[in-house]
């Protein structure tokens, strides 16, 4: 299995993406999307074998593919990329070239790691801007999912407006490589005036 995106975060160390073999992580990948956490992932009764069955299927989808994420060496997140002119999306918004949809689950975990999926979505983003042809991101999260419309803000995302897909009402969003580079320089600024040495030169 090959590591595709490798990324260090100024917090949380080295995140990396790696292609996804649908058989071999499909116990694990169960784990996560049954787990109650990931209900807006749609898969809360799903067997190991229809798990198994879902990534075989983006496997050989032409337009739709996933990959393991891992942080510090141990997989830790899903993510998905996929052609919005042809998956999840088609006639429902504007498309434009250039437009990369995406999909992304943190792992359950029993303790929280303050900025975790922040940096996350992060790595997911910086992965697919690392491709000169993505112009955009777009998401569809669903219209309840208030967690995840605050982080895609915080990375900078601008909501379209609501869409009705078969299966949820979804939130549609958009994210350029400017407003990205933009959020991501943004926080890092934040960052070092909250860990500035109290009474040092501004």
């Amino acid at each position: 299995m090959t590591v595709v995106f490798a990324r260090v975060d100024d917090r949380l160390d080295e995140f990396a993406l790696r292609t996804l073999d649908p058989d071999a992580d499909a116990a694990l990948l169960h784990q996560w999307v049954t787990h109650p956490k990931a209900a807006f992932w749609l898969m809360q009764d799903a067997d190991l074998a229809r798990v198994a069955e879902e990534y075989q299927r983006i496997a050989a989808h032409p337009h739709h593919d996933a990959y393991l994420g891992l942080w510090r060496g141990s997989p830790a997140f899903l993510a998905e990329r996929y052609d919005p002119a042809h998956v999840e999306l088609v006639g429902l918004y504007d498309h434009q070239p250039g437009d990369v949809g995406m999909h992304f689950l943190c792992a359950p975990v029993g303790t929280p790691v303050h900025g975790f999926t922040r940096a996350v979505l992060t790595t997911v983003m910086a992965w697919l801007f690392a491709d000169p042809t993505t112009r955009r991101v777009v998401v569809e999260p669903d219209v309840r999912n208030t967690a995840v419309h605050a982080l895609n803000a915080a990375v900078g995302f601008e909501v379209v407006g609501p869409i009705a897909k078969p299966e949820k009402d979804a939130l549609l969003s958009v994210c350029t490589r400017a407003q990205f580079e933009a959020a991501v320089h943004s926080a890092a600024v934040d960052r070092a005036a909250t860990t500035r040495t109290e009474g040092a030169p501004a």
